[in-house]
């Protein structure tokens, strides 16, 4: 399971990145559905992760709050973390981005995943 969390920790750091070089973008150019779906994926990713990385299989299709909170149950620390203001559903291809503020909030909880993951030696 250690390979295929590495794999998505991978994935989500690209993800993560690929968020933050459509936000770099001038203000007129900033696509905000793909911030939004790149940041959603990394979220994903870095708690599917972080699951497997525990031994825990994700089962799929899991809500980013149910993943979230298995992972808060390892790891209480990942009380630092709110997902509060992220509203997506279940399903990847359903999700959206209704302006400015949500795609902020989804990607600074990506980036906020990201820097837990550092803090803690998660990921490096």
């Amino acid at each position: 399971m250690e390979t295929n969390a590495t794999a998505l920790f991978d994935k989500a750091i690209e993800k993560l990145r690929e968020a933050n070089d459509e936000l770099c973008r001038p203000e007129e150019d900033v696509v905000a559905p793909v911030v939004c779906k790149n940041s959603q994926e990394a979220i994903l990713n870095y708690l599917k992760g972080y699951l497997m990385a525990n031994s825990v299989s994700p089962v799929e299709g899991e809500s980013l709050d149910r993943l979230y909170e298995k992972c808060r149950s390892i790891n209480p620390h990942f009380d630092k973390i709110n997902l509060s203001g992220l509203e997506c559903d279940v399903h990847v291809e359903s999700r959206f981005c209704n302006g400015a503020e949500s795609q902020s909030r989804c990607f600074n909880i990506a980036d906020s995943l990201d820097s837990f993951f550092r803090e803690e030696r998660i990921i490096r």
